[in-house]
């Protein structure tokens, strides 16, 4: 029998990390493109209405897409790496039991997510070899059912480092309007390559006006600077998922490469100026998807900026500043080169 392989803690992290940034793709990546496009054409056709709802459902679907990568980075066989999927959903906060049943609530706390489909990895690992010929059955039990009730014992207070920064973002909007722009672009403009997600943020701190308008566009300069790393160094494929919506497949390179929030932070504040002469606005439903769906260009028109300045805010600004930085971080100050935005799939 083959001596089975040890990991270190910073093992571990760096394969949840790795796992997780493939299934945010995967699980998001369909309504992203298509989801605001069949919305638009329902009118046209009831089939577009289906469309919409399958892509936006298949959201659902992220968590126990994050345990089944997760698994796979460390090998675990097709059933061990359904278990650890059906472990991480039910640990998520997913869904929450009604009256009326199970009703899906969104793709749940990410930072739960993660840690329950590391805690879960762990215990397959630790059982391998030690159920006989009862694995098949014990199994399910041990790591989908008892791993996923560690997730909703651990989850209240893992959702609290999500409340707490939301309760941080919100003491912004107390302050002079152009300094609640600068560092509610900056805090955005880093959270969407973390593990908190800025949609819940947003939402629940009811984020509106020029402060919703701030929080997209932080979102959008943290998009253009990784466009613009990452086609220097990754397949076009990948900056193209980048571009439209899947920031969080950096979340890897933010451990690795901690300085990649230099140019990130830069962009946001330059293009938080933007947001703040243009009078940028939002709502809280809008705030933590920058240009992801047209979704904050198109409020913020609907909230009267003209569409040439909503332009100039959320494409001009964003992208030529990140043209920008990047030439002068790269070439003049040498800060750091752009294999920090290399997506790695795995840390094999």
């Amino acid at each position: 029998m083959s001596k089975k392989e040890s990991y270190t803690f910073k093992d571990y992290t760096n394969k949840v990390l790795a796992g997780t940034a493939g299934a945010i793709v995967i699980g998001l990546i369909a309504n992203a493109i298509l989801g605001g496009i069949f919305k638009a054409l329902i009118p046209y056709g009831s089939i577009f209405g289906t469309l919409a709802m399958v892509v936006s459902t298949m959201q659902f679907l992220t968590p126990v897409l994050v345990g089944v990568l997760v698994a796979m980075q460390f090998n675990l066989n097709p059933m061990e790496s359904v278990i650890v999927g059906s472990a991480t959903f039910l640990g998520s906060g997913a869904y929450d039991a009604t009256d009326a049943g199970i009703m899906l609530v969104g793709i749940g706390d990410l930072v739960n997510v993660m840690l329950i489909s590391g805690i879960a990895v762990y215990a397959v690992r630790a059982l391998q070899g030690k159920l006989g010929s009862l694995n098949l059955i014990l199994l399910p039990i041990i790591v989908g059912a008892g791993v996923g009730t560690i997730g909703l014992l651990t989850l209240p207070y893992v959702s609290l480092v999500t409340a707490s920064i939301g309760n941080v973002i919100n003491s912004f909007t107390q302050l002079q309007p152009l300094l609640m722009t600068l560092l509610i672009s900056i805090a955005f403009s880093v959270l969407i390559i973390s593990p908190i997600s800025t949609v819940a943020i947003g939402i629940a701190i009811g984020i509106t006006g020029l402060g919703a308008g701030a929080a997209a566009i932080g979102i959008t300069a943290c998009t253009a600077v990784l466009v613009i790393g990452s086609r220097k160094v990754n397949e076009s494929g990948t900056t193209l998922a980048i571009l439209l919506g899947a920031m969080k497949m950096m979340m890897p390179n933010l451990v690795r490469h901690p300085q990649i929030v230099i140019p990130v932070i830069a962009n946001a504040v330059l293009s938080a100026f933007g947001a703040y002469i243009l009078n940028i606005q939002g709502v809280p439903e809008t705030a933590g998807f920058g240009i992801v769906g047209l979704v904050g260009p198109i409020q913020a028109a609907n909230m009267g900026t003209s569409i040439l300045l909503v332009a100039i805010a959320y494409f001009v600004i964003p992208f030529v500043g990140a043209i920008v930085i990047d030439l002068l971080f790269t070439k003049v100050l040498n800060l750091y080169d752009h294999e920090i935005f290399k997506f790695v799939t795995t840390d094999n």
